[in-house]
């Protein structure tokens, strides 16, 4: 997510996290219909959709769903939504991450269902969210089958990663004004899965989201560098070598900077377990280097 997108919905991320796990279904009970035109104003529901198999549904899409690319993106906003604009599609389902301008309440009035999805705050949340949007789309069966290969991988992952020795450091980069995110975030607790130890929870500005400063960053000489400003800001171990006083960083001298989409570490859904898969890769190199 874009720092300016996260800086203006760090409330309603803060608010959704402490309700993990809650979805709210307007108007859907345990016999509603089965939707068979779907808008999703969520990049990760929109991903979620259609790995459980309810993909034909989906009628259009918010214009920053980018996976999978058959999606049928559009100009709609699920960060600024607008009622009129999502009926036009004539759904029978939308779903939302955000309930920004309290759109649940304006589509409810329309008398269209909503299935509310919010961050997830750890891989539970991940498999949950799944289930539930296999169960409302038909598809339940694929969500379990899909979330029970999700957890067999995280859990190999996991397990294929040795622990010994010091605590091996990340430094999550956002942007090139060097925010960050510590272990309160989605993608911290996917580090912290791996065991390592995030640079950004002892940053003196706090909260999930830190601002750090270049100084801090070169003393903290953090072991892996993970880069998610590589779309939005043209990051890489290049670029990152270039500034002044990181060349001589962990790192960058040992090739442990790992450049991802700017999506790819935001989404909470399936794809995160390939995100797991790069940066323990990257773990074990560090390991096996003697770190």
């Amino acid at each position: 997510m874009p720092i300016s997108k996260l800086a203006r919905f760090a409330g309603l991320i803060g608010l959704a996290l402490s309700l993990f796990g809650v979805a709210v279904a307007a108007g859907a009970g345990p016999h509603a219909r089965v939707p068979v035109r779907i808008v999703s104003l969520s990049s990760t529901a929109t991903e979620d959709l259609f790995a459980v198999g309810a993909g034909r549904q989906v009628v259009a899409v918010d214009d920053q769903s980018l996976v999978p690319k058959r999606a049928p993106r559009t100009k709609l906003s699920g960060y600024t939504p607008n009622a009129e604009a999502i009926e036009r599609y004539r759904p029978d389902l939308v779903v939302l991450a955000f309930d920004t301008n309290k759109i649940v309440e304006q589509l409810r009035k329309l008398g269209v269902r909503v299935l509310f999805e919010p961050p997830a705050a750890n891989l539970n949340g991940v498999y949950g969210q799944l289930e539930q949007l296999g169960q409302v789309t038909g598809h339940l069966q694929a969500g379990r089958q899909l979330v029970a290969r999700l957890r067999a991988r995280v859990a190999a992952i996991v397990r294929s990663v040795p622990r010994a020795g010091r605590l091996i450091s990340v430094y999550h980069e956002l942007d090139q004004t060097f925010y960050s995110a510590s272990s309160q975030t989605f993608v911290g607790q996917v580090y912290r899965l791996l065991g390592l130890r995030n640079i950004a929870d002892a940053a003196k500005s706090g909260g999930a989201y830190p601002k750090l400063s270049g100084e801090y960053i070169i003393a903290s000489n953090p072991d892996l560098i993970v880069l998610a400003d590589t779309v939005c800001c043209g990051q890489s171990l290049k670029t990152v070598a270039a500034r002044p006083g990181w060349a001589g960083l962990s790192a960058v001298t040992h090739h442990q900077v790992v450049a991802v989409p700017d999506w790819v570490a935001s989404y909470w859904g399936p794809n995160i377990v390939d995100f797991l898969q790069l940066v323990a890769a990257h773990v074990k190199t560090i390991r096996a280097a003697g770190g």
